[in-house]
């Protein structure tokens, strides 16, 4: 059978693959279409199968906003180098990736791995995601995502060109113009300053153990007092608290008020009781 230019392209759209993978398909099934999708789909589970242990260093974070601002969705995908990170098909992938996590909310990775890709019942997303691969050539790792549904306001913020993203729900008002605006600001907060909680009793217990046994050790090197040390132990704690712990951070936009300030001022004049409920914040590679 003749492998028509019309016959590759009709492939090539039913599968996003290279013309001359296309056509080399056609060959290989004397023209059989559905033949030709098997075999460059069993193509890319080859080569998935290939690169599934070399290291996915690189990557993308996607923001997806939905239901009225009331959702949300952060993603992170892996790649082995920064050039493929920045291709179309790449970032075309995670987007979609990202929209599908907001409409079908799948309970952890397994379950949106094990899902349908795009509601297509014969393709789950781990099968997509082994067809991608075998078109970029690189190994691809779904790494993690969040998902926020808590009835909150919910803003994003994505950063330095999709290498830092921030999902934050902010409670206690209707999604305002300027309560988004402020949700949103929140949410470049977190990714400029990485804090590790929303307040400090929210800061795990360990880091703040570990901290402390730094802090007494360093302080005891002094020779002061017992209760001059427990002062100075103190002290650094409440300055690594600052530092850790987002309200009590110093607004990055006006660093004369903490964030615990600027809620309280934002509240006053939307006469609610704003508050953080969480954030996620993702670093590629970190």
């Amino acid at each position: 059978m003749e492998i028509t230019a019309e016959l590759v392209k009709t492939l090539r759209e039913k599968t996003d693959c290279g013309f001359m993978d296309c056509k080399k398909a056609l060959q290989e099934t004397k023209g059989n279409l559905e033949e030709a999708v098997a075999y460059l789909r069993q193509k890319g589970v080859a080569v998935a199968s290939k690169r599934a242990e070399r290291a996915t260093s690189e990557g993308a974070v996607w923001a997806h906003l939905g239901n009225g601002t009331r959702s949300g969705v952060l993603l992170e995908v892996n790649c082995e180098s920064d050039f493929v990170a920045k291709t179309d098909a790449f970032q075309a992938f995670g987007a979609a990736l990202a929209a599908q996590v907001a409409a079908a909310a799948p309970a952890d990775l397994e379950a949106l791995l094990a899902q349908p890709w795009q509601g297509q019942p014969s393709l789950t997303v781990a099968e997509y995601l082994n067809e991608v691969i075998g078109r970029i050539g690189e190994n691809i790792r779904v790494r993690r995502f969040a998902h926020f549904t808590g009835g909150g306001v919910v803003a994003a913020y994505v950063h330095f060109g999709g290498k830092i993203g921030v999902l934050l729900e902010l409670a206690g008002a209707d999604p305002s113009p300027e309560i988004l605006e402020l949700a949103k600001d929140l949410a470049m907060q977190v990714a400029a300053a990485n804090p590790v909680a929303v307040g400090r009793e929210d800061v795990d217990p360990g880091l703040v153990a570990s901290e402390k046994a730094i802090y007494e050790a360093q302080a005891k090197e002094s020779g002061k007092p017992e209760k001059i040390i427990e002062r100075m132990v103190q002290g650094r704690l409440d300055k690594f608290m600052k530092e850790v712990a987002l309200v009590e951070q110093a607004f990055v936009k006006n660093p004369d008020l903490t964030v615990a300030q600027l809620l309280q001022e934002a509240g006053k004049k939307a006469g609610a009781d704003l508050r953080v409920v969480r954030f996620s914040r993702y670093q590629v590679g970190a």
